[in-house]
């Protein structure tokens, strides 16, 4: 055989196993991407699995998998993986046929988020690199990373009634077991409250007098504008980051104790676009979870003003709640709002979140909207 023939039928044989690699290569591979977990919190490692399969009789010399990904999901080097600056990930496979590899990355979160991976784009081609053939294909992968939470003895909390059963004049049910002291019988009194010891002591039918007891339902409201005349930037995301850590350690902490607990904020959840944030009050670990997911999801921009957000609560008529408001400022217009809300029967505290905390925290409490 002349060297030409030879030339001719390599170049021959490399063309078609080229257009048959192009037209096949990407058939029948299919592609998995997910997590160990669901959720972790900010500053913890997870595992990211990737599981691809090749379920043809035409192997795969070479097969690139890239995706973008935040630069706050830090990997570990590793053999085959390129990542630059953090956000673009490529990952090389050669498959035989009917074959599946499992590969598995360390990543280490390094922010509070909701991280989706939506698509990876799939890349083949032929053993001498001439032709390559590229798809994209849609995933289904998402990671929540909780805030991280901040010992207690850490957090800047007012004087506060949160720690189980407390005596308070704005629950309307009396409880049967509290006795404050006697008093006349006046009709329509049970019998079963009549005190014979001191009926029979003054002369005169006397009833115990009950007080009001009940287990503190807490309100945690966050504000996310830095102050009421800013547009819907946030300048300074950090201080929100900070008060988002105080929401999960708070309420953290209250439930453990068997307290309920509730959410809200005007900021907005990444799956809910410009409506603000509101969960009620609860006690359970699933409860718990919902915030955790709540403020994993949570954009740092305002949905609505503050002001607005309070004036909904008015609206509502809420009463017999504490509420501990997270914020950088009070305006004059909250004021209004929130001597309201005292007046609706609720108790309303504040967390600073502004770096002069100690100062403005004393300037308000002398202005009457300190700590109730």
């Amino acid at each position: 055989m002349s060297v030409q023939w030879f030339i001719f039928i390599t170049v021959v044989i490399v063309m078609i196993q080229g257009l048959v690699f192009r037209k096949w290569g990407l058939k029948n591979l299919k592609y998995h991407r997910y997590f160990n977990v669901p959720a972790v919190f900010e500053g913890q490692e997870v595992e990211m699995v990737e599981v691809i399969s090749n379920e043809k009789l035409l192997p795969v010399p070479w097969l690139r998998i890239e995706s973008k990904i935040s630069a706050n999901l830090k990997f570990q080097k590793q053999f085959n993986l390129d990542i630059q600056h953090q956000q673009f990930h490529k990952s090389l496979f050669s498959l035989m046929p009917y074959t599946r590899i499992i590969r598995r990355h360390k990543v280490k979160c390094l922010k509070r988020g909701c991280y989706y991976l939506n698509s990876v784009t799939m890349t083949c081609g032929d053993l001498f690199g001439f032709q390559e053939v590229s798809k994209e294909f849609q995933l289904s992968a998402q990671l929540l990373v909780y805030p991280k939470l901040i010992p207690m003895e850490d957090i800047p909390l007012p004087s506060h009634s949160w720690q189980g059963d407390v005596t308070v004049k704005r629950w309307i049910v009396d409880d049967p077991f509290m006795v404050a002291g006697v008093r006349d019988y006046a009709y329509g009194d049970p019998l079963n409250r009549i005190n014979w010891k001191a009926t029979a002591r003054t002369g005169k039918i006397k009833v115990n007098n009950l007080d009001f007891t009940a287990n503190p339902r807490l309100m945690i409201y966050l504000n996310v504008d830095i102050s009421e005349e800013m547009w819907n930037a946030v300048t300074e995301p950090e201080r929100i980051e900070k008060g988002i850590s105080y929401v999960a350690s708070i309420a953290q902490h209250i439930i453990s104790r068997g307290i309920e607990v509730g959410f809200g904020s005007n900021g907005y959840l990444i799956d809910r676009p410009g409506e603000p944030v509101r969960i009620l009050p609860r006690c359970s670990l699933e409860h718990l979870t919902t915030i955790y997911e709540a403020l994993a999801k949570l954009v740092i921009a305002r949905s609505v003003t503050f002001f607005t957000f309070l004036e909904q609560d008015l609206a509502r008529g809420v009463t017999g709640m504490d509420f501990l408001i997270i914020t950088s400022y009070v305006s004059p217009r909250m004021e209004n709002q929130i001597r309201k809300l005292k007046e609706y029967g609720n108790a309303v505290e504040f967390l600073w979140l502004h770096p002069q905390q100690d100062i403005r925290s004393e300037e308000h409490e002398e202005s009457g909207i300190g700590v109730s």
